[in-house]
């Protein structure tokens, strides 16, 4: 009988949940899982994706342009000349015929193949260059990872704070309610005028508004974290909330010049921006070689057909069988400045990308002196902030305790859950800063994919 009472319960509370709406059954996605899901879904990534898949057919199409080119051809004619002149001579193919039919047919055949020798090395440098452009394309997926692990991992937190935000504002929302019915008993034994009854329904519908505020921003950071994920379906969205200790916001915070150093040589984009300046020297190479000359090597064979012809086309094949070859030599004389002004361009870009170099690592300089800055002031702000909130609760439980004998008024005791209300706020919000930054900091030194939870 117990077993199927038991059978019984399992078997209702099974088919309530499967009752229960879709949006109710929210998937909760780990730090972790909302990182290794944008690596393979998110748009910007994929393209960034293709972009390596294009620049590794460019190395290939530039390898076998080394290589001689093969074409094969035919030419199928049919020509009608209703009134021919007599004794007339027309060419089929490469054979003068002296007879001239109505209407003839011919048909041409030919193999041929082109080479180009030499070029001043430019087919070896194109070859170069391209190479140089897969890393670059390689160089752009990494950044693209690491700009879209940043931003997940903000939104992240975020979602974090605004959720323990709603806890806090919940907690001053029921403080409210408490004192908003004490103030309605204290009213009724005329303990308490009507107007500060007012100002503590005021207050509690404050606090609600505040609710209403905070969960409005939790729902904005999901909907920008659902968006980098690529997430368009209806399905509820929400985040585990992991344990955060006040020792992961009091970590030692590691030196800005031993960050920027260790980051000067695994982030991506200045990896690809040192690239783009021994690609512009390639482009140098290459824009100099325009002055050089050109050898090409060529050969081939052909045939043809004629129905003017008397003999069979087997023999006719054989007959008109050609086999040739030879050689190209182009040298640049007057060009009309086109080389020279292609090696000027080459050398400008290679001045910018030295200055685009210099953008990248000052602007890599400034966002890790930014996040240090943020980790060491949120630091300070949290250790601060947890001094005030125990003084602030203290003061708030002794003016409750006052108020309740009559020993305070209603605007000391808002003032005090006031100063409650804010100095937990302040130390939730320098908490999850403080975490936050000092583990970016760890990011951007160790060039590895980070997890603070």
């Amino acid at each position: 009988q117990r077993i199927m009472k038991n059978i019984t319960r399992n078997l209702i509370i099974t088919a309530a949940c499967m009752a229960l709406p879709a949006q109710l059954m929210a998937k909760e996605w780990t730090l972790k899982a909302c990182i290794d899901y944008a690596l393979q879904n998110n748009i910007t990534l994929q393209k960034s994706r293709l972009n390596q898949l294009a620049a590794k057919e460019d190395i290939k199409e530039s390898q076998a342009a080394l290589l001689p080119s093969l074409s094969l051809a035919t030419s199928q004619n049919v020509s009608y000349n209703p009134w021919p002149e007599t004794n007339s001579y027309v060419v089929a193919g490469n054979r003068v015929e002296t007879s001239v039919d109505k209407a003839y047919y011919n048909g041409g055949y030919s193999l041929s193949a082109n080479w180009t020798v030499w070029n001043g090395n430019r087919n070896h440098n194109q070859v170069k260059l391209n190479k140089f452009a897969e890393k670059q394309a390689d160089f752009a997926v990494a950044s693209n990872i690491n700009t879209l692990t940043e931003q997940i991992t903000q939104l992240f937190v975020q979602i974090l704070y605004s959720n323990e935000a709603i806890k806090v504002n919940q907690e001053s929302l029921a403080t409210s309610a408490k004192n908003e019915e004490r103030g309605k008993e204290m009213l009724a034994v005329g303990k308490m005028s009507k107007a500060d009854l007012a100002q503590l329904t005021a207050q509690r519908a404050q606090d609600e508004y505040a609710i209403v505020q905070a969960e409005s921003n939790l729902k904005e950071y999901k909907r920008q974290l659902k968006q980098l994920l690529q997430l368009t379906n209806g399905e509820a969205f929400d985040v585990v909330v992991p344990e955060t200790t006040d020792d992961m916001a009091l970590e030692l915070i590691p030196n800005v010049s031993s960050v920027y150093e260790q980051a000067l040589t695994t982030r991506p984009e200045i990896k690809n921006a040192e690239l783009s300046i021994q690609s512009s020297e390639l482009n140098i190479k290459l824009a100099k070689s325009l002055r050089m000359p050109t050898i090409a090597m060529s050969a081939g064979i052909s045939t043809n057909t004629s129905t003017m012809n008397k003999n069979g086309w087997d023999k006719q094949m054989k007959n008109n069988f050609v086999i040739g070859g030879g050689f190209n030599i182009s040298i640049p004389l007057l060009d009309n400045r086109q080389a020279k002004t292609a090696i000027s361009k080459a050398e400008i870009q290679r001045q910018t990308n030295m200055l685009d170099l210099k953008d990248k690592q000052t602007a890599l300089y400034s966002t890790i002196e930014n996040y240090w800055l943020q980790a060491n002031n949120n630091q300070s702000m949290f250790k601060s902030a947890r001094i005030s909130t125990e003084s602030a609760k203290e003061s708030y439980a002794l003016l409750s305790e006052q108020f309740r004998l009559g020993l305070k008024n209603i605007i000391e005791l808002m003032t005090g859950k006031d100063n409650l209300l804010k100095a937990e706020q302040n130390e939730l919000q320098s908490k999850y800063l403080a975490i936050l930054n000092i583990n970016m900091l760890k990011y951007y030194q160790n060039g590895m994919t980070v997890f603070l939870f």
